[in-house]
């Protein structure tokens, strides 16, 4: 699609952002596979036109108010970028596009302390989880609470639980195979710590040594996607301080959105300094089922032991690991390799669950109609238990699965993998 973009007054984010919308020949593959498309019917609710607005808006031709809010109807859930035969990389795009516009938005205060709110406590997982014991005594209120207040309240967890302070070094147990770093996450610190003390022990049972790199902090992820581009570049910067990928086999991410953030790293930094710097990084960040299928590829991943009884288990494709990063059968292959257990394939697999960072804050209706969907869709294999690879998706499935009465467990891959090394599946 020819454009008119200034890209030279823009500067190198607008080289990233020409390229995509030149990219995209209009024809169409992308409208089926959008979540939001697939709930509004219109064709600005669809990758081809936010495309199509955003490179009016950035050539000028269209106020950045009109196409706002198509724009923040989109999760940034990437299933278009799966579904696009030409590549365009719309992912890049709209984040881009997000950092480039927001200065420029008005928001009304009430708006803008929410979102900033959102910035302070996501990232800060001790905050984050004194701000979740407190949203649990308003949680009978929420009815009674307007949208906006309510929406957090209503994906808190029937209980949170204590923080697991994570060891710096995890050592290898046997001989040692391997060295990796670790990102530890922010709010699955205090949602579902059990996601990280799971992953060590995994890995430490296969001959690898883990280290949590002092100086680390939140991946930026969420600020990249809500356009708080300084607040990320900060972030970006910080962890490529604390990360020196050389000294690692792999720097691994057990949250399917903090990884595919740590791949964004050379987008950010693109015509930056430290440009060079992220590509090493990005090149050495692998998801945990990625990794830990690299080890089953080769013949080195310890045998599981049996399920204690026939278990079929619904994995949910995260859609920043299957569209994002690409990983899909990793997962499956782990989850198969356990004696006893079936994998069910969920229908509209690749259909957001409507998580998508700080989308259910943010766009609380259209999350609900597509966690519901999601919830249904799901519970519909009959499954024994849920699995998947992201903590966004983890609290949107359990949330909504619990409002359809069912008892069915919620768990992350590796803390299935976990289980069975212990013989307590």
């Amino acid at each position: 699609m020819n454009n008119d973009i200034a890209v030279r007054q823009i500067g190198p984010q607008g080289e990233v952002m020409a390229h995509a919308v030149d990219a995209c020949v209009h024809c169409g593959f992308c409208l089926p596979a959008c979540p939001t498309y697939a709930l509004l019917g219109d064709e600005m609710d669809s990758p081809r036109g936010r495309i199509v607005l955003m490179k009016e808006v950035l050539e000028g031709t269209l106020p950045l108010a009109d196409a706002a809010p198509h724009l923040d109807r989109c999760l940034g859930c990437q299933a278009c970028v799966t579904a696009c035969p030409s590549g365009v990389p719309y992912g890049e795009l709209i984040t881009s596009f997000r950092g480039w516009s927001e200065p420029q938005r008005e928001r009304s205060p009430l708006d803008r302390a929410k979102r900033s709110a959102i910035l302070k406590i996501l990232p800060a997982p001790q905050v984050f989880s004194v701000a979740a014991r407190v949203g649990q005594y308003a949680k009978p209120l929420a009815p009674l609470l307007p949208t906006a207040l309510r929406a957090p309240l209503d994906l808190l967890p029937e209980r949170v639980p204590a923080m697991q302070p994570s060891p710096k070094v995890t050592a290898a147990r046997g001989r040692r195979r391997g060295r990796v770093a670790f990102l530890s996450g922010c709010a699955q610190q205090a949602l579902t710590p059990n996601f990280n003390a799971a992953t060590l022990r995994v890995l430490a049972r296969n001959g690898i040594e883990v280290v949590i790199p002092e100086g680390q902090g939140c991946c930026g992820a969420a600020a990249l996607h809500t356009g708080a581009r300084e607040e990320a570049l900060r972030l970006v910067r910080q962890n490529l301080a604390a990360f020196n990928p050389d000294d690692y086999d792999a720097i691994l991410s057990n949250a399917a959105g903090c990884g595919a953030g740590l791949k964004e790293y050379p987008v950010v930094l693109h015509g930056l300094e430290g440009e060079q710097q992220a590509r090493a990084f990005a090149a050495k960040v692998q998801d945990i089922s990625e990794f830990l299928a690299g080890l089953l590829q080769e013949g080195g991943l310890e045998p599981f032991m049996p399920a204690s009884r026939p278990l079929t288990i619904a994995y949910h494709d995260a859609c920043h690991l299957a569209h994002a990063q690409g990983v899909r059968a990793a997962p499956r292959q782990l989850l198969k390799a356990i004696p006893g257990v079936t994998v069910a394939e969920v229908p509209e697999g690749d259909l957001c669950c409507g998580s998508a960072g700080t989308y259910n804050l943010e766009q609380p209706d259209l999350a609900n109609q597509l966690g519901i969907r999601k919830a249904k869709n799901v519970l519909s294999t009959a499954p024994d238990l849920i699995a998947s690879g992201n903590i966004g998706c983890h609290t949107q499935i359990q949330s909504h699965v619990r409002r359809q009465e069912s008892r069915v467990p919620v768990m992350h891959t590796v803390e299935v993998l976990d289980l069975a090394y212990r013989g307590e599946l």
